[in-house]
């Protein structure tokens, strides 16, 4: 797909998201719309998979550390044919394979996320196994939360990767600035983040996280470095709520669900954004 076609489905994405998650009463769209553009280019432009056959060998990984972004997880995976859109209508509900964080339940997830911190070991695992144990090229990509970058277990992971040079992994920080309690740079300061992960071995790039064109490029040059021995890591800073105005950049939306006028005046704003 082309940038154009990818920016229209990322529009798709997002009404999808606040869809499911209005008619559930229940998840996060903040959290969610600021992860479409990487999640969209990731998945249309890059991770290889098949569809009927979520566990074929041949697949690349994709963690989403983020776990409270599964709408957009959710979204892409029925787009994509993983399972049908209308369990997308279940959202949180008890009969589904759709809850709040991702589980091996859902045809498409490769592991249970959401409990933060914890994504980064588990695709440095995955890496490592197929680099050094079953001596395969699968990709591993990783989506990380700014907000989860508090936890220690995230730089104990990120040794790890570069100290095995796990070349075959790349990861992706959703750095939009707040977390649960607050502005990021207020809760834990973890700036300068391309200081910190160049010191700990990575490559690094920084670019605007809702630019298809200037992702696409990033990954595409992460995967077709030849010369690095490193893993990449690509901080895409990006806005919480992206395409709603009473969500961007607001705490107050981090888990809330609009109302009936709050929903249709954010069917209206999307609805302008994709003319």
């Amino acid at each position: 797909m082309n940038i154009a076609s990818l920016e229209t489905k990322s529009r798709e994405i997002r009404n999808l998201i606040l869809d499911m998650v209005y008619n559930a009463g229940s998840g996060h769209i903040d959290s969610s719309f600021s992860t479409v553009e990487i999640l969209v280019t990731l998945y249309y432009k890059f991770i290889h998979y098949k569809a009927d056959d979520p566990n074929w060998p041949e697949r690349d990984y994709l963690i989403l550390s983020k776990g409270h972004a599964a709408p957009t997880l959710y979204a892409i995976l029925s787009d994509l044919g993983f399972f049908p859109k209308e369990e997308l209508n279940k959202l949180r509900s008890i009969q589904s394979y759709l809850q709040g964080h991702p589980t091996r339940s859902t045809p498409g997830v490769e592991t249970a996320t959401g409990s933060l911190g914890q994504g980064l070991s588990i695709a440095c695992g995955i890496s490592f196994a197929n680099k050094f144990l079953h001596k395969k090229s699968n990709r591993t990509y990783v989506v990380l939360s700014d907000g989860e970058l508090n936890e220690g277990q995230i730089w104990e992971a990120a040794m790890m990767a570069s100290h095995y040079r796990l070349r075959n992994l790349i990861a992706i920080v959703d750095c939009n600035g707040l977390q649960y309690t607050g502005a990021t740079t207020s809760v834990m300061n973890t700036e300068p983040l391309a200081q910190k992960f160049g010191s700990f071995g990575w490559e690094v790039i920084s670019l605007d996280g809702h630019s298809i064109e200037g992702l696409s490029n990033a990954i595409n040059h992460a995967i077709q470095d030849q010369e690095r021995i490193c893993p990449y890591i690509i901080i895409a800073k990006t806005i919480k709520g992206k395409g709603v105005s009473f969500m961007e950049n607001n705490l107050e939306w981090h888990g809330k669900v609009p109302n009936e006028e709050l929903y249709n005046q954010a069917k209206k704003e999307l609805k302008v954004n994709d003319e």
